[in-house]
């Protein structure tokens, strides 16, 4: 009897290592949207295609659903030429999803000899591997929550991709269920609290960050606005969906005083901090893996501008 419990601890604990997210498996996938072959990922650009592609086959490999039509990329016209989103869908136990976004357009390349490639890897590289590194998280499990994964394309040119699928009238039946939108927007550095900190653009228009910090696990904690002033919270894509009146904020790590690298050609991989991007991703899996509809269901405040 002890041997067979002893087996069923250890199988059980295998099991839930299984579930961790490598650090090998953040610094590829980071590393590769990142790469210089990849131009700084422009939209209309093959390089951004190339992209948009590469994330959808990620999304392939966690078996997520297809949220419109026959694929993973989501067509919309940028002057006259298509370019894609990416999106994905992991069915729960709940039909209430939330949402998991970033942005992988960046700004391309420059007349620059030398180094003369923006690649984004915080800028926003390291988002789309935040909500790849989630997908992973819950590959093998059934969360209580549906998930929508979406990679936004052209938030460099004034948030296009967002506003795009935001108003896709095929995903009306995802949008409508939407608990709540979690978009990662620079998450590669130590935050300003250090690391298992990031913070939530517009704290204070939604109790998002009180609800999720009551079941945050391992010390991860979302922390205020520190830059309130600048109103992030309207200049990023997460406000696409707050135009719906749909719970949405922006969540970052990134130190704007300190933040040298910001669209600057030394956003590459040399500035990111693995180690708590891994461990930020995988306590994140593991607190959202505590969420349910009962107790995760945040609201706005009235301060909030549709």
């Amino acid at each position: 009897m002890k041997k067979l419990t002893y087996l069923t601890l250890s199988l059980f604990s295998i099991f839930t290592f299984a579930q961790e997210v490598s650090r090998e498996r953040v610094k590829t996938v980071l590393s590769t949207l990142a790469s210089d072959e990849m131009k700084g990922r422009e939209i209309g650009t093959r390089e951004n295609e190339n992209a948009a592609h590469y994330i959808a086959k990620l999304f392939k490999e966690n078996n997520l659903e297809y949220c419109t039509g026959n694929s993973y990329l989501v067509p919309f016209d940028y002057h006259g030429k298509t370019v894609y989103n990416v999106c994905g869908i992991k069915k729960g136990k709940s039909d209430q999803y939330l949402g998991f976004s970033g942005h992988f357009d960046h700004i391309g390349t420059s007349d620059k000899s030398g180094d003369n490639i923006y690649n984004g890897a915080d800028d926003d590289a390291s988002g789309i591997t935040t909500l790849v590194g989630i997908a992973d998280y819950f590959k093998n499990k059934k969360p209580e929550f549906s998930m929508v994964f979406m990679a936004f394309n052209g938030e460099e040119k004034g948030m296009l991709g967002s506003r795009a699928i935001s108003t896709d009238s095929n995903l009306d039946h995802i949008y409508n269920k939407m608990t709540a939108l979690f978009n990662f927007e620079m998450v590669a550095t130590e935050s300003q609290w250090g690391k298992n900190a990031l913070y939530m653009t517009g704290d204070g228009f939604s109790d998002l960050d009180e609800l999720f910090n009551k079941n945050a696990v391992n010390g991860l904690k979302i922390n205020a606005d520190p830059y309130a002033k600048q109103q992030l919270f309207y200049r990023s894509d997460n406000v696409s969906f707050v135009k719906k009146k749909i719970i949405a904020h922006s969540f970052s790590t990134v130190d704007m005083t300190k933040a040298s690298h910001y669209h600057h050609e030394n956003d590459d991989i040399n500035i990111v901090d693995f180690d708590n991007m891994t461990q930020i991703i995988n306590n994140f899996g593991k607190t959202l893996d505590k969420l349910n509809p009962k107790n995760f269901s945040p609201k706005y405040t009235d301060q909030v501008k549709f």
